[in-house]
């Protein structure tokens, strides 16, 4: 009963210079959303980023051979799957399984009249589910057919940096299983447009039959792409395909590099919030120091009366803690909403995407956040919590003065 009389009192005192509260709640309301947008944003570009490199790159689950060296992009015979469309096969029949497809992978040179550039060329299957991406992100021409022997699909990004269109050819120089590269003349059959600027600058596609003659490999391919229902089922999978000269790596295993390189950012991100959230806490330490000032007067009475330093500590205490939770509440609010309006609109980077983006880290042009109850409960508990450390000290500072001290003042 008493405590709720020191609330009162506390709500009361909140009360005396409505101004000055209010600008604090703002602060901290400001502070928290703050920090909760930004994280709901990051979050969100690292779950798109990698989201993207699964749809149109790695898959969920990919088996290649226990020598092939993806750095490399080796076409050596012994280094690629031999029976590539067996696999393929035997994926299918499980039933967590969604597609399966094999894919050559190589480096190559598009020339045109004026320039040349680097890219790297996939050679699918272009029937199969694992080329909808592709598919889907026609935005020219036709899409390629599995017996196409010279046709090419390339990015629409890539195209107009070069001066190409659909019809126009174009010449590639590719590595093959030999020690000399070898040079062809394609016509541009379609443009495409994942979305993803940096693999659609770098990527061209042919048939992966037309792929397999070009590098002379046979029949065989650099890995074998799987895309599942669900993809938490990537380890039941990879075990149940594992077998000896085999190498099967999950979504995981692919995405280390980005996952790694996400997570040195989130720690940058984490001293961010923490001086966001520092200097919300000045701010009420501040208001609570003034606000002992102000009252030094009272205190004293409340002393002479026979009101214990410890129960004028807690009094100062529920202050800050009943404008920390009315704070906190808010900013929840408006973080909330903040990422719920790049969840849906999301942010559109256009060319700035492709200038930090990379083949390897699949950047969209536009990029949504993700909001996670669990991380945003984590921060408003621990914005409250550093609101009741920074009133450690003026609440402190209060039960310091004597009675007859107090009553003297002002």
């Amino acid at each position: 009963m008493f405590i709720f009389r020191l609330w009162r009192i506390a709500v009361r005192d909140l009360g005396r210079n409505r101004r000055r509260s209010a600008l604090t709640l703002i602060a901290v309301m400001m502070g928290l959303a703050l920090v909760i947008t930004l994280h709901g944003f990051e979050m969100g570009a690292i779950q798109g980023s990698i989201q993207n490199n699964i749809r149109v790159q790695t898959g969920h689950v990919q088996v290649r051979g226990e020598s092939y060296d993806e750095d490399k992009v080796s076409l050596k015979w012994e280094d690629l799957l031999e029976d590539p469309l067996a696999l393929a096969a035997q994926a299918q029949t499980l039933a967590e399984v969604r597609a399966a497809a094999p894919v050559l992978w190589a480096g190559g040179i598009l020339v045109t009249v004026e320039e040349s550039v680097g890219v790297r060329v996939f050679g699918i299957d272009p029937p199969s589910e694992m080329a909808a991406p592709y598919r889907e992100g026609l935005v020219a021409g036709e899409f390629l057919a599995p017996d196409d022997r010279g046709g090419v699909l390339i990015g629409q990004r890539l195209a107009k940096s070069l001066g190409l269109t659909v019809g126009d050819d174009v010449s590639l120089l590719i590595n093959t299983s030999g020690e000399q590269p070898d040079e062809a003349t394609f016509r541009i059959r379609g443009l495409y447009d994942t979305g993803i600027p940096g693999f659609d600058e770098a990527t061209i596609f042919l048939p992966l039959a037309k792929a397999q003659a070009f590098t002379r490999v046979g029949e065989r391919a650099s890995a074998v792409v799987v895309l599942l229902h669900d993809q938490e089922d990537a380890d039941t999978v990879a075990a149940a395909l594992g077998a000896p000269g085999l190498d099967v790596m999950t979504w995981r295993d692919l995405n280390q590099l980005m996952v790694e390189g996400m997570n040195a950012a989130m720690g940058f991100l984490y001293m961010i919030y923490l001086i966001v959230l520092a200097v919300v806490a000045v701010v009420v330490a501040n208001t609570l120091l003034m606000s002992v000032f102000e009252r030094t007067r009272e205190m004293g009475i409340l002393a002479s009366l026979g009101m214990k330093g410890r129960q004028i500590m807690a009094m100062f205490l529920m202050e800050s803690a009943t404008l920390g939770a009315i704070g906190v509440f808010l900013g929840v609010l408006l973080g909330s909403l903040g990422v719920y309006y790049l969840a849906t609109e999301g942010l559109y980077l256009g060319d700035m995407s492709a200038s930090v983006a990379s083949a390897d880290i699949a950047y969209g042009e536009t990029m949504y956040a993700a909001f996670q109850w669990s991380d945003t409960a984590v921060l408003a508990v621990v914005c409250w919590i550093i609101m009741l450390l920074a009133s450690l000290y003026p609440a402190w500072f209060a039960t310091r003065k004597e009675p007859i001290d107090a009553l003297r003042a002002l």
